[in-house]
């Protein structure tokens, strides 16, 4: 019988996203959040061609993107409701990692699984936060899909794209647990 970590169950059994509008300071500090980062990208990478990256957006990086938000938006010709839906996520946030999805088709691994790979990171880093004792929660938003504010904003290459940003902070509450799926519904056993 293989050795059991309970505790890591436990967590995993019971860990709840925090939504990142109810997110404020203190954050952890960069050497916390390398321990997270770290974490993150133990993420299993068919054929180790590491399809994402990081970048840390602290609060200077956090207007940038609120001003983004606001300028893609007019640019686009979204309505206010669209452009304003994602600003509570961000007016009060202290700190967000966006993880870049960085799939090329010249890799040894087809791209699909290497988009698979980013996304796992970006759970990963969600659970590490999780685990570390902070809220977190991973977010994207229709602008994060726009190449032009991933290039200006964030300065990602053309080839890049954005898997997720993961919102780390300290909850002003504690959430409460949202419905989850019946797992005798969506899972199909194979026996014969």
């Amino acid at each position: 019988m293989p050795a059991r970590n309970q505790a890591a169950l436990d967590f995993l059994l019971s860990r709840r996203s925090v939504p990142a509008k109810v997110m404020t300071g203190p954050v952890p500090s960069r050497d916390a959040l390398e321990i997270m980062l770290t974490a993150a990208a133990r993420t299993p990478d068919h054929g180790a061609v590491v399809p994402y990256r990081f970048i840390v957006l602290e609060r200077a990086g956090i207007e940038r993107v609120i001003e983004g938000i606001k300028e893609t938006g007019a640019r686009l010709g979204v309505g206010e409701e669209k452009i304003a839906k994602p600003m509570p996520h961000y007016e009060n946030a202290q700190l967000a990692v966006v993880v870049v999805d960085r799939a090329s088709p010249e890799a040894s691994v087809p791209v699909a699984e290497q988009v698979y790979t980013a996304g796992a990171v970006c759970l990963s880093l969600l659970n590490a936060a999780l685990a570390s004792g902070w809220g977190a929660n991973w977010l994207s938003g229709w602008f994060s899909h726009d190449p032009t504010f991933c290039q200006t904003v964030l300065g990602m290459e053309k080839d890049e794209r954005v898997a997720g940003i993961v919102h780390i902070g300290t909850p002003k509450a504690e959430p409460k647990d949202r419905p989850r799926p019946d797992i005798s519904a969506i899972t199909t056993w194979v026996s014969e």
